[in-house]
C-alpha cells in the first residue's frame, strides 16, 4: 500500500486530468460487487452477451491480452467483430488496407500516427488486431478527435456508440467486442449510450482491475466479480501493477526521443514495498533482524534491450521473464517490466542482502531462494499468476500459510535471513513442513 500510495501520488502530480468529473465518476460507480463468479459463472455471463464492453487500462499490456483471449475465446461460437478506442475513425480505410494485407505492420503503425497520436506500446495492441484478423469479420476504428480535451470527452462517447451501431447494422449476427478506456465505462457513460441506442442487445460491460473492487476482491481470492446485472469485473493485474505501468508510460512520454526508459524507480518501488511487507525498514541501522541499512544495498538497475547483452543465461532469463536480479555483481537487469516477474526478482535480491550478499551453490538452498522468490511475486501480485509459478509449490505453500495466518511475517523474515534449506528447522515454522512439497 505504501508503494502504491508513492506511485499514485507521482501520477498525480504529473497528470492533472486525475480529478476531473468524468474521471470520478468512473471511481464512484464501482464500490462493491454483488458476488463473486466462478471461471464457469463468468463464462457464461460473456457468452450470453451480444456486445461486450471492456474497460482497458490502456498502459497495461495485460488490459489488451485480455481482450485478445476473450476474442479468440468468443470466436469459437460465434462470428465477432472488433471495435478499439486505439484506432481513429477516420483512419479506417488505413486499417482495411492492413486488414487486406496491403500493407505491412511498420506501414500501419506509421500510418495510424499510432506512437504520436496514442503513445503506448503497440505489441499489445498489435497482437490483438493480428488476432481479429485471423478470427474476427472486421475490426474498426471507434475514437475521433480530440483525445487531449477532457471537456470534449462527452462527445467521444457518441462517437463511439454511432460507430459500434454502425458494426451493428453491418455485422447483425456478430458479437460485438469493444475495447475502450476504462474511465469511459462508468454506467451514465457509454454503456447508458449504447443501451439507448440498441435495447433490444445483451450488453455486458467488462471492467478489469478496479482499485475498490480488487481490495475487497482479494480476501477471497476471487479472479471475478459480478457487480450489477450488467457488469462484472476481471482481475488479471494489482493497483501497483497498473499504476507502475502508466508511470513508466509518463516517463517515456518525458524523456528525450533517444532515451531507453527509466526502470530504476518501479523496481526499487517494488523492493521496498515488498520490504514493508513483510516487516523490514529499509534505513534501519540495526542488524539483529535484519540487514543493516537495507537501502544501502540496493542493486544498480540496467536496461537491457534485446540484442544488448551476449550472456546466454542471462538472455534465456530475460527471454522468460523480463527480468533477471544477479546476485553476483548486485545488479537488476530489465527488458520488459512485467510486475510478477519484478516482485519475483525483488524477493530473490531481498534473500541475498537478508544473507549478507552471501551465493552458495547448495541445490538445496537454491530451493529455498526459489520458493521465496515464488512467493514474493504472488504477494505482490495474487491476482495474476506467473507463467513461472507452479501449483501445489513450496512458493505456494508459503503464501497460502501466510494467507491463513499460520505464517507470520516474523516467521518469513526468518526464512529470508536463513542460511539454511527447506528441509531445515527454519522450514517448519509454525507446524508447517515445506519439505513434502520439494
Amino acid at each position: 500500500m505504501h508503494a502504491l500510495a508513492s506511485v499514485r501520488r507521482e501520477i498525480r502530480s504529473r497528470d492533472s486530468a486525475s480529478g476531473r468529473k468524468y474521471l470520478r465518476e468512473f471511481t464512484q460507480a464501482f464500490r462493491q460487487y454483488d458476488s463473486i463468479l466462478t471461471g464457469d459463472q463468468l463464462e457464461q455471463q460473456l457468452a450470453a452477451a451480444d456486445i461486450l464492453l471492456v474497460g482497458d487500462y490502456h498502459a497495461l499490456a495485460t488490459s489488451q491480452r485480455f481482450a485478445t483471449e476473450l476474442l479468440e475465446r468468443r470466436a469459437q461460437n460465434r462470428p465477432v467483430v472488433l471495435g478499439v478506442e486505439a484506432v481513429l475513425s477516420r483512419d479506417q480505410r488505413i486499417l482495411d488496407s492492413w486488414w487486406r494485407r496491403e500493407i505491412s505492420e511498420e506501414d500501419l503503425r506509421r500510418r495510424l500516427r499510432f506512437d504520436c497520436d496514442w503513445g503506448y506500446d503497440w505489441a499489445p495492441l498489435y497482437n490483438l488486431l493480428s488476432s481479429a484478423r485471423d478470427h474476427a469479420e472486421g475490426i474498426y476504428g471507434l475514437d475521433c478527435m480530440s483525445r487531449s480535451d477532457l471537456r470534449r470527452i462527452r462527445s467521444r462517447d457518441r462517437h463511439a456508440s454511432a460507430k459500434i451501431c454502425q458494426m451493428r447494422g453491418q455485422h447483425p449476427e456478430a458479437v460485438i467486442i469493444v475495447l475502450f478506456g476504462e474511465s469511459h465505462m462508468a454506467p451514465q457513460h457509454l454503456p447508458r449510450l449504447i443501451s439507448e441506442a440498441l435495447p433490444e442487445q445483451r450488453i455486458l460491460t467488462v471492467l478489469q482491475n478496479v482499485d475498490t473492487l480488487y481490495w475487497r476482491a482479494l480476501e477471497h481470492q476471487a479472479t471475478a466479480v459480478r457487480v450489477s446485472e450488467d457488469a462484472v469485473c476481471v482481475f488479471n493485474s494489482s493497483p501497483l501493477e497498473k499504476c507502475e505501468s502508466y508511470r513508466l508510460c509518463l516517463e517515456r512520454w518525458n524523456a528525450p526521443a533517444d532515451d531507453l526508459p527509466d526502470f530504476a524507480p518501479a523496481v526499487y518501488n517494488v523492493i521496498s514495498s515488498l520490504a514493508k511487507a513483510l516487516g523490514f525498514r529499509m534505513d534501519s541501522p540495526h542488524n539483529g533482524t535484519q540487514p543493516k541499512f537495507l537501502s544501502d544495498s540496493l542493486p544498480e538497475v540496467l536496461n537491457a534491450p534485446e540484442g544488448m547483452t551476449t550472456n546466454q543465461e542471462l538472455t534465456k532469463r530475460l527471454d522468460e521473464n523480463g527480468c533477471a536480479y544477479i546476485a553476483g555483481t548486485n545488479t537488476f537487469v530489465v527488458r520488459e517490466f512485467q510486475m510478477a516477474e519484478v516482485a519475483g526478482e525483488a524477493a530473490r535480491f531481498l534473500h541475498h542482502a537478508c544473507r549478507g550478499m552471501c551465493q552458495t551453490k547448495d541445490p538445496q538452498q537454491r530451493v529455498m531462494e526459489d520458493a521465496l522468490v515464488d512467493f514474493g511475486s504472488r504477494l505482490l501480485c495474487p491476482s495474476n499468476q506467473s507463467e513461472n509459478q507452479v501449483m501445489g509449490s513450496p512458493g505456494q505453500a508459503l503464501y497460502d500459510a501466510y494467507l491463513s495466518g499460520t505464517m507470520t511475517r516474523t516467521m518469513l523474515r526468518k526464512l529470508f535471513l536463513s542460511q539454511r534449506d527447506l528441509s531445515s528447522e527454519s522450514a517448519r515454522i509454525g507446524g508447517i513442513s515445506l519439505e513434502s512439497k520439494l
